[in-house]
């Protein structure tokens, strides 16, 4: 439904005096209320709330997944070999919801760095939470694989910030 019947329609329940329209299809649902009236000959004044679910979006997803078996059988290998690697690492993950920093403050060097050899203990990042500064000690020995989180940008509680190998 376009804008030009949406128009249309609000002058057709205007005229007709009707004050309350809801029509609902597929994909969108439009309500129109048209405020009567107190005195006979005054103009009503009518409302037009168009609504989109969310569903919408949805809709042609559905159709895709059944379209997409066939490039999966490619894709599929080259995933558990990546997957393969990163189950040999362990994944070190915030404690605590706050700002993650890489080095103690901005003159100072970095704590860790992909390559780097970490014992248990050794202090990997800092996550500020409300003003309090709180060190990230390692809780594994190993080397540092890849850091997964970029300086000075917000953490969840128990995201990856550090895959390390252990071996």
């Amino acid at each position: 439904m376009d804008i030009s019947e949406i128009q249309d329609l609000i002058k057709f329940i205007a005229k007709a005096g009707v004050t309350e329209v809801e029509i609902e299809k597929k994909d969108f649902k439009i309500t129109i209320k048209s405020e009567m009236p107190k005195k006979k000959g005054a103009a009503g004044a009518a409302e037009a709330t168009i609504q989109m679910p969310v569903p919408v979006a949805a809709m042609p997803q559905a159709p895709a997944p059944a379209a997409a078996p066939a490039p999966a059988p490619a894709a599929a290998p080259e995933a558990p070999k990546a997957n393969a690697d990163e189950d040999n690492y362990i994944t070190v993950k915030s404690p605590m919801i706050g700002t993650f920093y890489r080095r103690s403050a901005p003159d100072k060097p970095t704590f860790v760095e992909v390559g780097s050899t970490v014992g248990n203990g050794d202090v990997l990042c800092v996550i500020e939470a409300m003003k309090l500064f709180n060190e990230i000690e390692s809780e594994v020995s190993g080397k540092i694989v890849k850091i997964l989180v970029d300086d000075n940008s917000p953490v969840e509680y128990d995201q990856p910030l550090f895959l390390v190998d252990p071996s």
